[in-house]
């Protein structure tokens, strides 16, 4: 038995000879539910994540002024994730340093010398202890050297712990991946293969023998 030679390129004449067939529409259609199902799917099987966020506020003392405090707490803010600091908050914590390096972040404002110690964790009540640890030491940190600085630092707002996630939900993961999906449909309408026009029919003209024949039978 020979295989017949044309049977090779067959196939992908006739997928694409389907693609050019489909409708404009169906592409961003494909797309945007390719893009929801998969966002959808995302947000409802990744873990949920909560955040607590605790305040601490720099104070002066009578040597100092409000200007330093703001000053010292531009500092704590960035002090607040370093080793010394995260070493004491893992003992309160019950947690390693790696995990506190990880889920801790400062905050800090231009106009009030504040720092704000967020903490994230897929435990509610495990992200507002961590946040609770570092900035108790943190304080304690800091006003070990008061006498120095002039500025001690007080626990303003302790964490508390957290009722709703604060990573997307499924509903917004799926939205998201329907738009992008939506976008890649788009883009892929762009460069795919467009339908070639069929050649207009033309009129056939008489050779000169045909032309000769009409003329004997006038």
């Amino acid at each position: 038995m020979t295989d017949n030679p044309n049977r090779s390129t067959g196939w992908p004449e006739t997928a694409l000879a389907r693609v050019k067939a489909l409708p404009p529409w169906s592409l961003l259609a494909a797309g945007a539910l390719l893009g929801g199902v998969l966002g959808g799917a995302y947000g409802g099987l990744k873990t949920p994540q909560y955040t607590a966020t605790s305040y601490v506020i720099a104070v002066p003392t009578k040597k100092s002024d409000p200007a330093a405090a703001l000053g010292f707490a531009q500092a704590y803010g960035r002090v607040a994730t370093q080793l010394a600091v995260l070493g004491d908050a893992q003992v309160w914590a019950g947690v390693p340093v790696s995990t506190l390096r990880e889920s801790v972040r400062t905050a800090t404002s231009p106009d009030a010398p504040m720092v704000s110690v967020t903490a994230t964790s897929a435990r509610p009540d495990l992200a507002a202890d961590i946040a609770n640890a570092v900035s108790r030491s943190l304080t304690r940190h800091a006003n070990a050297t008061k006498d120095s600085t002039h500025v001690r630092l007080l626990r303003f707002s302790r964490a508390v712990e957290p009722t709703e996630a604060s990573s997307a939900s499924a509903a917004v993961t799926g939205l998201v991946g329907a738009s992008a999906g939506g976008l890649l449909g788009g883009l892929a309408l762009l460069v795919r293969p467009r339908r070639t026009p069929e050649p207009a029919p033309t009129a056939s003209v008489p050779g000169p023998a045909t032309a000769a024949v009409f003329r004997g039978q006038l």
